[in-house]
């Protein structure tokens, strides 16, 4: 049974992750995910809220092998920039690969282009919705979140 969540509500919702040692913070609009961070503190506005995907963050963190994949989101980003992010959105939990096999499974991109890859990097730099959309899952690229968050979800993924 696939199961969609999805929520009325639209704000800034943010719950602590002791396991993260800081908080995740989620901009919502229309049911749908715009923005996921890992601030050490939350936005004044943002509420705390029992939304869905902090659930799923939790499985996550205690080693369920969540995927995220029926999280609704909404990308506000240029076309060129969302086939990335749509393809990134399809690497299987546990799955590491590198911005040249990524470039070859999106449409339109070249594995043997440089100006492809930096596309590729550019991208994962400024992912809006980071573990939602695993960037962590590309090897040797920047990623929105620190170093030190990106190896613990590499880690929960190698266990």
């Amino acid at each position: 049974m696939i199961l969609t969540y999805m929520t009325a509500e639209a704000g800034i919702y943010a719950r602590e992750f002791p396991a993260l040692g800081c908080y995740v913070q989620v901009g919502v609009a229309g049911g749908k995910i715009l923005r996921l961070s890992f601030p050490k503190e939350p936005d004044e506005e943002a509420s705390e809220d029992n939304h869905v995907v902090f659930d799923c963050i939790e499985r996550y963190l205690e080693g369920d092998r969540e995927t995220f994949r029926d999280i609704e989101i909404a990308l506000t980003v240029p076309t060129d920039q969302r086939k990335v992010l749509e393809q990134v959105r399809k690497i299987p939990y546990g799955t590491t690969i590198s911005a040249d096999s990524l470039a070859s499974q999106v449409p339109g991109l070249e594995s043997d282009s440089g100006e492809d890859i930096n596309h590729i990097r550019q991208t994962l730099a400024t992912n809006p919705i980071p573990l939602v959309i695993p960037s962590h899952r590309v090897a040797n690229t920047p990623g929105p979140v620190s170093d030190e968050i990106q190896r613990r979800f590499q880690a929960i993924e190698r266990q």
